[in-house]
């Protein structure tokens, strides 16, 4: 298979964020889905090219992989994109939330985010594409849209109408993966744009911009480097970054002003935002791993078991035991 991109790192990440993503990799390791075991695990082996420098990209039916015979999709987190539009009655989980689609939907994931696919046999058709992001060398940076955002809508219910719109952009992708044009992946680029933008133009996708003050963007890059400590699992065991002072001394600010900063713009304590983000990871863990309460705590940043029993009881009013036998 042919390829035409390269690595790029975006210019549009700011030095002191870019520093502070380089610091944090040295200590959140993740266990993720590789695109290399994505294509053993679907059709026993991998394509000779697919780790060039210069990125990949694919597009598939879903048939082969959903229906009766379907293989569950493993919880975990991949290091490539994908969007899939599917049709049928299914849930999808992506980390603690799960997402029920009634009737077909148009689905984005990204290596941020862990998710799963549950009820594949009830999935009746669609098709999908994955891609690394180094197939957009000078082309953007994925990052930058919302639907490949942490928080953001990553699922979209579409009309009938609708889906007969995006079923014509991947038969198209289908044409050009499949021919001879030697600028073919220069379409597929293209088309995976218009796929972007029609889910972004959807009404529920519109959020308001808001103007970025100091305050803000103090905020955002803690939520950024609170987010980025994420996912705990075997080869990621435990936070780095728990308390209010611990972010100001990463970010370099005194932490009465990031508490300030996060408090104008969230409306919450930075030790609320803290305490939800470990609460939400707590009960991925309960819910997704064969850790015990123990591990679970000490991976959490919690001195004692009883500490994290008691602090997940005042949030949830159930033990951690509990909820994960719910």
């Amino acid at each position: 298979m042919e390829h035409d991109a390269h690595l790029f790192v975006s210019q549009e990440i700011s030095p002191t964020l870019t520093s502070i993503m380089k610091s944090v990799s040295l200590w959140q390791m993740r266990n993720i889905e590789t695109i290399e075991e994505f294509y053993t695990r679907k059709f026993g082996g991998v394509p000779v090219d697919i780790r060039k420098e210069i990125g990949h990209f694919n597009v598939f039916k879903l048939e082969p992989f959903v229906g009766p015979n379907a293989k569950p999709v493993p919880y975990a987190r991949r290091d490539y994109f994908k969007i899939m539009l599917v049709l049928g009655n299914y849930n999808m989980h992506f980390a603690d939330a799960v997402v029920e689609i009634r009737k077909q939907a148009l689905v984005f994931s990204n290596p941020q985010i862990p998710y799963s696919c549950e009820y594949t046999d009830r999935i009746e058709r669609g098709f999908f594409c994955l891609f690394t992001p180094d197939f957009f060398h000078q082309f953007g940076n994925l990052d930058q849209y919302s639907v490949f955002q942490p928080g953001a809508t990553h699922v979209f219910e579409l009309t009938d109408d609708q889906v007969n719109k995006v079923t014509a952009i991947y038969k198209n992708m289908f044409a050009e993966i499949g021919s001879d044009y030697r600028h073919k992946y220069d379409a597929l680029r293209n088309l995976f744009f218009e796929l972007l933008h029609f889910a972004m133009k959807l009404p529920c996708a519109q959020v308001e911009k808001q103007p970025m003050n100091a305050s803000k963007r103090i905020s955002n890059l803690f939520l950024e480097l609170l987010e980025r400590q994420f996912p705990i699992d075997e080869n990621h065991k435990e936070l780095a970054l728990r308390s209010a002072s611990d972010f100001a001394e990463q970010l370099n600010v005194h932490v009465n002003h990031l508490n300030r900063a996060v408090k104008e713009s969230t409306e919450k304590t930075t030790s609320q935002v803290i305490a939800e983000r470990i609460l939400r990871e707590a009960k991925i863990l309960l819910k997704h791993s064969a850790w015990n309460v123990s591990e679970i705590a000490y991976a959490l940043g919690f001195a004692e078991t009883t500490h994290f029993n008691n602090f997940f009881k005042k949030h949830v009013a159930l033990s951690p035991l509990k909820f994960r036998n719910v």
